[in-house]
């Protein structure tokens, strides 16, 4: 039996069922999936950025590297559409056409650029993506109102499908924001939390503020496809969980680069997350590997400046030392694997799993 190709319509087909492969090389085809879903929702995502007011307009579209702060345009500098994409390809993969997956698409690239606007408010974060955050390049007040009507925007380009379908979608949208919200919250009340203790942040904890803060985002990716296809919910949900998954192993190796991170890759400070003594999986999983570990930090914390860069590259030797940076990549292969479980066996189209296996792949890739 020919195995049908992603843009076509029909009865789908099972996923591949052989053994999972945790970190094989990328796929040729996943860049190119980018660039597909990129060409297809670009256009719709300008337009409806074009519609937002011209100061949270330019702000937003500073966000999205298509202008530089003083409104020339720009060659880019953008993310590389991996949200939109797993929207198109889910849609696809439960035998939908990609076209009705632009509005979920659009709506969840609307939403992404939002929280990372406000994120970097949050975080103090100046850098975003090798060039300046919007609070940095336009003030604080503006880029929070820029994130609001990206907000705004998002939850509209859903209502505006209409019907049932439209109506779920924006379910699932909302819900996920409720998530987003309690995960930022709980990752901010984190660093206030001692490392040792009966007080001292679990690993328990952490995966559960990484799934509603990374997770749930990237799940409702990959259901918006298919509740804009109107598939069957099993379908819908297996895909769900296969997001949330790679929303985790994205988290995973988020916080690797907080740490080891290349600043021409990562657009931020080498060290970043450790300036801030944040409680990451890498130092949650040195703690695991090495009891003592805790201890040791808290004194070179407390003897120590985390403003100092010699200090910084002690810390990071530490977690590394003491097995860290290795808990956390095994923990972002396995979650990747966990997901492909979650496709193993459903009837969807096989082509299109193949091209979202090989952008999950990209999480795992993504240069330490």
């Amino acid at each position: 039996m020919a195995r049908q190709t992603a843009a076509h319509t029909g009865t789908p087909r099972a996923a591949p069922s052989g053994p999972a492969a945790p970190h094989r090389p990328a796929a040729p085809g996943a860049a190119a999936s980018l660039a597909r879903c990129r060409d297809l929702v670009e256009p719709a995502l300008r337009r409806a950025v074009r519609g937002l007011h011209p100061a949270p307009c330019r702000i937003a579209s500073h966000a999205f590297g298509w202008c530089e702060p003083d409104g020339t345009p720009s060659a880019g500098g953008g993310g590389k559409g991996v949200r939109p994409a797993l929207v198109v390809l889910a849609a696809e993969a439960v035998g939908a056409r990609a076209e009705v997956a632009v509005p979920g698409a659009v709506a969840i690239e609307l939403i992404h650029t939002f929280s990372l606007m406000h994120d970097d408010i949050m975080d103090g974060d100046g850098r975003r993506r090798n060039r300046d955050s919007a609070w940095k390049a336009f003030g604080t007040g503006p880029a929070l109102l820029a994130g609001d009507a990206l907000f705004a925007l998002g939850v509209r380009t859903l209502a505006e499908v209409g019907g049932a379908r439209g109506g779920e979608a924006v379910r699932q949208l909302t819900a996920t924001l409720g998530e987003s919200v309690h995960g930022q919250a709980d990752d901010e009340a984190f660093e206030t939390r001692p490392w040792t203790g009966p007080n001292a942040v679990g690993l328990g904890e952490y995966r559960a503020m990484a799934d509603r803060k990374t997770g749930a985002l990237l799940g409702c990716a990959t259901a918006l496809g298919p509740v804009l296809a109107g598939a069957p919910s099993p379908l819908t949900a297996a895909l769900t969980g296969a997001g949330r998954q790679w929303g985790l192993a994205f988290q995973a190796i988020d916080d690797v680069l907080g740490i080891w991170g290349e600043p021409s890759v990562t657009g931020k400070p080498v060290h970043s997350d450790l300036r801030r003594a944040k409680k990451t999986l890498p130092l949650l999983g040195a703690m695991t590997m090495d009891p003592a570990f805790g201890t040791r930090l808290e004194r070179l914390i407390k003897e120590g400046d985390l403003a100092d860069d010699a200090c910084l590259r002690q810390v990071a030797d530490l977690v590394e030392k003491s097995g860290g940076r290795a808990y956390a990549l095994r923990e972002a292969r396995a979650r990747v694997a966990a997901a492909r479980e979650h496709l193993r066996g459903v009837p969807l189209a096989a082509a299109a799993v193949d091209e979202l296996l090989a952008l999950s792949q990209l999480f795992l890739d993504r240069r330490v």
